[in-house]
């Protein structure tokens, strides 16, 4: 699948910092497995929020002098974007399409860095069938036949069992009295009859009437399920369970807890971590697609906004924390922005440092607090605040004074929060605004 267009990160020596994340350090190579969208609408600011957090770790990971392997989904095939087409009327297959090129072009303007591999859904399904093939193998699954699946070649539906996952529950990340509800909450069929546990997920779904359905071999025709979709996603592109498995904090369970017992039970037991990130509500409820109080990246684009003080009102939030927007967060993030590209004019015009180089003197101070500050479990808000004191030192020099300020210190602010201070800024793309508002939203 196309990606978005790779961004141009300024070169920085390895910085001395040893990144913790959710308390564990890594390790020196990395691999990194992103839970992306399924597009059935245009990225909001909680979906922002989710790839920005990733994109630090990314350029956190580097900085430090570690290898990298990263990876990001689609689901471009799922109940929400088939119910979401119907619901429109239009072709499931364009709304992916469409959508992916939006949120590729979101994330162009946000200078998020692009995985190595973005895989979709529809192009791993020789994967998904392989892997759904040997969990049935091992017992790990079972066939479960209704009258929408009436026989013939395949298996019909088929389900994973958690009974035969004996970390399932061990490694719950949710009160088990809680398990089913949350489960049927997130797309889950506790009362599918036929299933032998409530909790069991869909592997795949088998062909029915006016859906989607592909060649599954020993399975026969019909389309992946969700948790295995990811699963098998990892096992190829990453070789089984990822350093960091990333998404939103309602990814945590069911779609992250089952994808990893599927890794479990495809002989891939060893621990990986989890980095959730916190909701983004507005109006009182979680910014949501189903709900539809939703700030859309592409409409504040549209209107004007400065990617890159999106990017700021966003890093002023802690990533695993819960928060509410409003617009006031997005002027005081344009603000700090203005502040922040004084300092760096006077940064560019000011005699180097002799001998200044990335990661030299003044900028080498700047990027090893930015980073400090990233590798204590990503604090973004911290890593802000760093800049600020950065760019309130070089303003605060009496006028006419030229003083000596190392330029790269720019870089360090580009290489590690992906603000460019030497871009001008965007002018509103009317294009972009007439392609946003004609697209059929709730």
């Amino acid at each position: 699948m196309d990606n978005w267009l790779n961004v141009k990160v300024p070169g920085l020596p390895p910085l001395p910092v040893e990144p913790r994340l959710g308390g564990r350090a890594l390790p020196r190579a990395v691999s990194l497995y992103v839970c992306g969208i399924t597009p059935y609408d245009a990225t909001h600011l909680g979906h922002a929020q989710t790839y920005l957090t990733f994109d630090y770790v990314v350029r956190l990971v580097r900085a430090s002098g570690r290898t990298l392997r990263y990876v990001q989904n689609v689901t471009d095939v799922d109940d929400p974007l088939l119910e979401r087409a119907t619901e429109i009327g239009v072709d499931w297959r364009d709304l992916a399409r469409e959508e992916i090129a939006l949120y590729f072009a979101d994330m162009e303007a946000l200078r998020v860095v692009p995985p190595d591999h973005y895989v979709g859904a529809v192009e791993s399904i020789p994967l998904v069938v392989d892997a759904v093939t040997r969990l049935l193998a091992v017992g790990a699954a079972y066939p479960v036949r209704t009258p929408e699946t009436p026989g013939g070649a395949g298996a019909g539906d088929v389900y994973g069992s958690v009974a035969a996952d004996a970390l399932f529950w061990e490694e719950l990340p949710i009160p088990a009295r809680d398990a089913l509800g949350v489960f049927a909450e997130r797309g889950g069929d506790p009362a599918r009859p036929g299933k032998r546990a409530a909790l069991d997920p869909l592997l795949w779904r088998a062909e029915r009437a006016a859906e989607p359905a592909w060649d599954g071999g020993p399975l026969g025709a019909g389309r992946p399920g969700w948790h295995i979709e990811c699963a098998a996603i990892a096992e190829h592109w990453l070789g089984g369970v990822p350093t960091i498995t990333g998404g939103g904090s309602d990814l945590s369970f069911p779609h992250h807890h089952m994808s990893a017992s599927h890794l479990r039970q495809l002989g891939h037991p060893e621990p990986g971590m989890t980095m959730h990130v916190g909701m983004v509500g507005l109006d009182g409820h979680k910014m949501s697609k189903s709900l539809g109080n939703l700030v859309l990246v592409s409409r504040l684009r549209a209107a004007g906004a400065d990617p890159r003080a999106i990017r700021l009102a966003l890093a002023a939030h802690h990533y695993a924390a819960e928060w509410e927007w409003d617009d006031g967060q997005l002027v005081a993030a344009q603000r700090r922005l203005g502040h922040w590209l004084a300092a760096a004019r006077i940064a560019g015009s000011s005699p180097r440092i002799p001998g200044g180089t990335p990661g030299s003197s003044a900028a080498g101070g700047l990027a090893t607090l930015v980073a400090t500050a990233l590798a204590a479990d990503l604090d973004t808000p911290a890593a802000l605040d760093a800049v600020d004191r950065w760019a309130d030192a070089v303003l605060a020099r009496p006028e006419g004074d030229p003083g000596t300020v190392d330029p790269s210190a720019v870089d360090a602010v580009d290489a590690l929060l992906g603000i460019d201070l030497r871009a001008d800024p965007p002018a509103p793309d009317t294009r972009l605004a007439n392609q946003v508002l004609s697209l059929p939203r709730r």
